[in-house]
């Protein structure tokens, strides 16, 4: 099943009111909003990139390949 996911950037004027208008969902459908600074996306944008890189420099991480990956992910969507 895909998910509809948006990314709306804007700046709050005096106000500090959100608007967020011709969204793509059905009338009653039950949404999740997430509102995040851009300072707060950026520094944790670079801690995931550190964790990242950090994760694929582990010598146990050397030996996956892209069949343990996709077995892995097969695994997975087949227990949801």
């Amino acid at each position: 099943m895909m998910q509809t996911v948006l990314k709306k950037e804007l700046i709050i004027d005096n106000s500090h009111n959100l608007l967020l208008s011709d969204l793509p969902f059905k009338t009653g459908e039950k949404v999740v909003v997430f509102v995040m600074s851009e300072t707060d996306l950026t520094a944790k944008l670079k801690k995931w990139q550190t964790l990242f890189k950090e994760t694929q420099a582990l010598p146990q991480v050397k030996n996956i390949t892209d069949a343990d990956i996709d077995a892995e992910i097969e695994a997975y969507r087949s227990d949801l």
